[in-house]
């Protein structure tokens, strides 16, 4: 078995495509700026993270028509260096939330939420630096 994505019903897609892509410069698949699927990858590693309009799952399904409210989900990145990176993608339009901020003794952390609400976790490994 393999994980091929973690995938968020969303129901603004082209907002949420620009955050993934122009905010925290994710590389998009194929480009479907207006949806109804597009699947993002980090330029290292093979996880990705896919979007889905929570309209056309609900159809499938039946269910799901009504948006989602409080915290259902939670991306976690990680990065080589936060506190560039947070520079970085502020000047693109992301607000934080919280961080740059000691998480444990390990690990130094930023959130932020991106347009549908889902929170991003941005994680710096500290026993990764040499």
């Amino acid at each position: 078995m393999e994980l091929a994505q973690v995938r968020l019903l969303v129901t603004d897609f082209a907002a949420c495509y620009r955050f993934y892509a122009d905010v925290l410069g994710l590389k998009p698949q194929s480009g479907a700026t207006e949806g109804p699927y597009e699947k993002f990858s980090p330029h290292v590693g093979s996880a990705g993270i896919a979007l889905q309009d929570r309209a056309m799952m609900a159809q499938v399904l039946g269910e799901l028509g009504e948006t989602a409210t409080g915290h259902r989900s939670l991306v976690v990145l990680r990065v080589d260096d936060l506190d560039a990176y947070t520079t970085e993608i502020v000047s693109r339009g992301a607000t934080l939330v919280h961080g740059p901020a000691p998480m444990t003794d390990r690990m130094r952390v930023a959130h932020l939420k991106d347009p549908e609400g889902n929170l991003v976790e941005l994680q710096e490994w500290l026993l990764l630096r040499t």
